[in-house]
C-alpha cells in the first residue's frame, strides 16, 4: 500500500470550486448578493500583493455566507456536490483514482478548498482521509474565519510532511496542477503536475516531475 496524495481544483475538478459554491449559494438567495461589494478592498490588496490567497478566501465567505446556519449550508453542499462530480470532473482524473484503490492505495484529498464542501466530495470519490482549508462557526451560524493555515504552497509541502510521519514506510505519489503544487510534490516519491502552465512545467521538468495532461 501506498499513499496517493491528490490535489482538488485543477487536477480532479475542471476548475476552481469555491467561486461556484458561493455563486451557486447566492443565486438561490440573490439577497445576499450585494455582500460581494465587501470583498472588493480585500480584493484590490490582493491584487497590490499586500493579503494572501487564505485573506481573500475569507473575505468571500464573510461577505456572503456569514451567519447561515448549517442547515442552510449543508443542503446547499448536498447539491452543489452531485453536479460538480456528474460535471465538473476530468475523467483521467477519476481513472487514475480508481487505479489507486484497485492497487490498494491509501487516498488523500489535499486542497485549499474548504471544509465547507471538500470532505463531502472527498467521500462521495472514496478518499480516506481530508486535509483542507477550516472556516469557522459560531454555534449553528457560519462565521467565515479560516480555522487553520491556507492549504496552498508552503502550507501543502507542510501538510504533506504531516502525512508521510503519519504513514511512515509508505512510498507517496502526489498530484497536483499548479505551480505553488510544486513545493509539496517535490517531497514525494512520485509527483505528477497535471495540465500545467508552460512555466510550471518547465520547473517541473528542472525537478524531474512528471506532466501530463488529463482531459
Amino acid at each position: 500500500m501506498n499513499l496517493a496524495v491528490f490535489d482538488l481544483d485543477g487536477t480532479i475538478t475542471r476548475h476552481d470550486t469555491l467561486f461556484p459554491y458561493v455563486w451557486g449559494f447566492l443565486k438561490r438567495r440573490p439577497w445576499r448578493c450585494p455582500g460581494l461589494l465587501f470583498v472588493l478592498p480585500t480584493l484590490v490588496q490582493f491584487a497590490l500583493k499586500r493579503a494572501d490567497h487564505g485573506q481573500l478566501k475569507s473575505a468571500l465567505i464573510r461577505a456572503t455566507l456569514r451567519g447561515c446556519t448549517r442547515a442552510e449550508i449543508d443542503a446547499w453542499t448536498a447539491r452543489f456536490v452531485p453536479n460538480l462530480l456528474a460535471h465538473g470532473l476530468f475523467a483521467d482524473a477519476l481513472d487514475r483514482i480508481a487505479a489507486h484503490c484497485a492497487q490498494g492505495d491509501r487516498l488523500v484529498l489535499m486542497s485549499a478548498s474548504t471544509d465547507l464542501y471538500v470532505p463531502a466530495i472527498a467521500r462521495e470519490l472514496g478518499f480516506a482521509e481530508v486535509v483542507c482549508t477550516g472556516v469557522r462557526w459560531n454555534g449553528d451560524r457560519l462565521s467565515g474565519e479560516l480555522t487553520t493555515p491556507n492549504r496552498r504552497g508552503a502550507e501543502k509541502a507542510h501538510c504533506l510532511r504531516d502525512l508521510r510521519a503519519h504513514h511512515p514506510g509508505l512510498a507517496t505519489t502526489a498530484y497536483g496542477n499548479a505551480r505553488s503544487d510544486l513545493e509539496h510534490l517535490r517531497l514525494a516519491d512520485k509527483a505528477v503536475l497535471v495540465n500545467g502552465t508552460g512555466r510550471a512545467r518547465r520547473e517541473a521538468a528542472r525537478d524531474g516531475i512528471a506532466c501530463v495532461d488529463w482531459r
